[in-house]
């Protein structure tokens, strides 16, 4: 199994994970199936633990049953654009959701900037090691396990209020992700709030925004630059 979301994947513009800094865990990272990298974004520098070799995560059994691959622990150029663009919004104090979180990088860099996050993934062990990467870059996430095919079963005790801004990267590389994440938008955006969604192009996402065109109008944070992940964002119309 590859764990290539497509094709575009072998493409830098198109979603080869980029992480110079990696680097072997040293004594304090008591865990040899981890490296350990120190991620620049604009000011906001952190120290991300992610697995050694993502390839000793595939589970045979998981992709035959919800044809599962652990994307989760690459770090994906999308992630670190989106990151970089909330650098420009004002976040403190403000409730934030993020979708397919992965290893997490948006979500910590909103919640260094005073945001109160809640990260949510489908594998639960992408929430264990975020987890322990919020501790040690000192920041307190909510995390919760979503199925966005069965959102409910992440919040048994009923769903929360809307969130005024929804995050998230690189979400959108199979086209069966279009109308779960269309449906799921519409409950966990706030009247008047936005989802801002970052993607390096992939076929599905252009689905994903011909279709919500009737009722989400998009726009694109920040400045366009060639061969980059764009992140858009969406509000009600």
């Amino acid at each position: 199994m590859s764990r290539d979301p497509d094709a575009e994947a072998d493409d830098p513009a198109h979603g080869t994970p980029r992480d110079p800094t990696a680097r072997r865990p040293d004594a304090a990272i008591r865990d040899p199936g981890l490296v350990a990298g120190r991620i620049e974004i604009g000011p906001v520098a952190l120290d991300v633990l992610r697995p050694l070799d993502v390839d000793a995560l595939l589970d045979e059994e998981a992709f035959e049953h919800e044809e599962f691959l652990p994307y989760w622990a690459e770090l994906w150029p999308s992630a670190s654009t989106l990151a970089e663009r909330l650098l420009d919004r004002e976040l403190d104090g403000v409730r934030v959701l993020e979708l397919g979180c992965g290893l997490g990088v948006s979500g910590l860099v909103a919640a260094r900037r005073g945001a109160r996050v809640t990260a949510t993934d489908w594998a639960p062990d992408a929430l264990a090691l975020l987890a322990r990467n919020a501790e040690v870059n000192g920041v307190e996430l909510e995390l919760r396990r979503l199925d966005w095919f069965a959102p409910g079963d992440a919040w048994p005790e009923g769903l929360p209020e809307p969130w005024p801004l929804v995050i998230a990267a690189d979400v959108l590389y199979e086209s069966r992700h279009v109308p779960a994440v269309l449906a799921l938008l519409d409950r966990v955006v706030a009247p008047g709030g936005e989802a801002w969604i970052a993607d390096p192009g992939r076929p599905p996402a252009r689905t994903f925004l011909r279709e919500a065109a009737t009722v989400w109008r998009a726009d694109e944070v920040g400045p366009a630059e060639p061969g980059a992940p764009v992140v858009r964002r969406l509000r009600r119309r």
